[in-house]
């Protein structure tokens, strides 16, 4: 479902931007890595950083790399997994994984990110999440609930487990912004929702069905 994802998936918020430069205080010619970049939908705000800064895209997956150079055809990638990654120790000023991090969250993966971190480096984690504080959002999560099974997810929480119990990062700063994805129903709900792993994977009957229910929960909102 690469191309669902390219298409569906919303943005971020542009004041991320400040902040990362003001956190990560790049020099010239930095090198960034955009680490489990998916389909590239982080590369603009990392390119909003500076134009002389070079960037690598490092995926696993080939389908998703291909969509990415669909649109950002200056960016090299990578195609490798976080745990043996073809980079050069201490050679990267800052990692960013947005919406990746929870597919990954192992000690050798934490390892391997380290290594090829420069000191005093950072690793960038980014998530966009639902507000189900608002009933019908709420609805949509509950729906696909039990699908997810033991499908790494950000609100599990289980991503952090790794940072426990070990000396190779820190908690430097956590901030949270609102941010508001707009759009039809079918693009802003059906197709975000329907571009999610654990829903892409099953058949497309099924898919249409809980196409179906996503649509009537926000017409009865």
């Amino acid at each position: 479902a690469a191309a669902l994802y390219q298409e569906a998936r919303p943005s971020y918020p542009p004041t991320l931007i400040e902040v990362l430069q003001s956190e990560l205080a790049l020099a010239k010619h930095a090198q960034l890595l955009d680490l489990g970049s998916g389909t590239g939908k982080f590369l603009p705000y990392l390119k909003a950083l500076g134009t002389d800064h070079h960037i690598l895209a490092l995926d696993p997956v080939a389908e998703m790399l291909a969509q990415l150079k669909q649109v950002h055809a200056d960016v090299d990638c990578i195609q490798a997994t976080s745990d043996a990654m073809p980079i050069n120790d201490q050679s990267i000023d800052a990692i960013c994984c947005a919406q990746s991090f929870h597919w990954f969250a192992n000690p050798a993966s934490l390892k391997e990110i380290h290594r090829i971190l420069k000191e005093d480096s950072h690793l960038v984690l980014v998530w966009n999440q639902r507000d189900i504080e608002v009933s019908w959002v709420k609805a949509l999560a509950d729906l696909i609930y039990p699908f997810e099974g033991n499908t790494p997810r950000y609100h599990s929480d289980a991503w952090r487990e790794v940072f426990q119990d070990q000396t190779l990062f820190q908690l430097h700063a956590e901030y949270r912004f609102d941010h508001v994805h707009s759009g039809s129903v079918e693009q802003v709900v059906s197709k975000r929702l329907l571009s999610t792993s654990f829903i892409a994977a099953m058949p497309s009957t099924q898919q249409q069905a809980l196409k179906q229910q996503f649509e009537q929960i926000v017409l009865d909102a």
